[in-house]
């Protein structure tokens, strides 16, 4: 069987693009505000960052929805909103996505919340907080969903589960974080989570965030010999860690170091390359570039 993924980039490089809440707070978001706000109240500089990636040659635009669920968003006076911020964050990367032939990652990030037992979400309650979420993405005509950084097996299955449900046409990519010895903060490894995340119905799985490259790159060869069958691989890694430079954090990883990482994870068989926190649209375009030349 096709993967619907393969099929929805009809030939275009599979490139996704890089970090947006660490670059939004550069860019004048107040520390500990809503990032998903900003899609209503200064929409200009979400699209901004959009159209930067989109023309450093990103195929797959992440929409800033990545804490727009309801338990994100009420702690932020936007209680109610899920699928409106949704819904309009969906329709600030459709403009840029257009005018650059890109496509629309509907963005699913952790709601916040612990499931049982370490917590008292349920499973079924973490699917219809999802399941919201897939609605405004969905209605705001999202390409695909991505599901991403989750540390919580169960609560990535909940999100993959409400975005086979309520976007049955949407291909689904979802990824975990690791970062604790080469495994989620609850303790799965790469071939555990990709082996349960095709079964659940994703079409790309894979890593995002987590140390950087030199993590990123014993990961990617777990994944690439645990692959299901059928399913694309996915590898986002941070650019490097953060340290304080003066009264800011500052990244370690350069556009040159994350070009030559873009490299290896392809010759490793990963099939969908991008970065995460710390990298920027100059970050992307050295690794856009240099995936062009294989």
């Amino acid at each position: 069987m096709t993967n619907r993924l393969t099929t929805l980039l009809a030939g275009r490089p599979a490139i996704a693009d890089g970090g947006y809440g660490w670059l939004l707070q550069e860019r004048g978001l107040p520390m500990g505000e809503c990032a998903e706000s900003w899609n209503l109240d200064n929409p200009g500089a979400v699209a901004a960052l959009h159209d930067e990636y989109a023309a450093a040659g990103a195929v797959l635009l992440t929409t800033n929805t990545f804490g727009a669920t309801e338990p994100r968003l009420a702690q932020h006076g936007l209680a109610g909103r899920v699928e409106e911020v949704n819904r309009a964050g969906v329709a600030l990367c459709r403009t840029v996505a257009e005018r650059h032939g890109a496509l629309v990652a509907g963005n699913v990030g952790p709601t916040g919340e612990l499931l049982e037992p370490l917590g008292t979400l349920t499973p079924d309650a973490a699917r219809a907080l999802f399941a919201e979420q897939v609605r405004g993405l969905r209605d705001g005509g999202a390409d695909l969903v991505l599901v991403e950084t989750m540390s919580d097996l169960d609560e990535a299955r909940a999100a993959v589960a409400a975005a086979r449900t309520e976007a049955p046409d949407l291909p689904v990519v979802a990824t975990l974080s690791f970062d604790t010895n080469l495994r989620t903060m609850m303790g799965v490894d790469p071939a555990t989570a990709a082996r349960a995340l095709a079964d659940e119905g994703a079409d790309a799985v894979g890593a995002n965030c987590g140390r950087g490259p030199d993590d990123m790159r014993v990961i990617a060869r777990q994944l690439a010999d645990a692959r299901p069958e059928g399913v694309l691989l996915v590898a986002q890694s941070n650019a490097g860690l953060p340290e304080l430079d003066g009264d800011r954090f500052v990244y370690t990883v350069g556009p040159e170091a994350m070009a030559e990482h873009a490299l290896e994870l392809r010759e490793l068989g990963i099939d969908v390359v991008g970065a995460c926190c710390g990298s920027s649209p100059e970050h992307l375009r050295a690794m856009a570039e240099a995936l062009a030349t294989r």
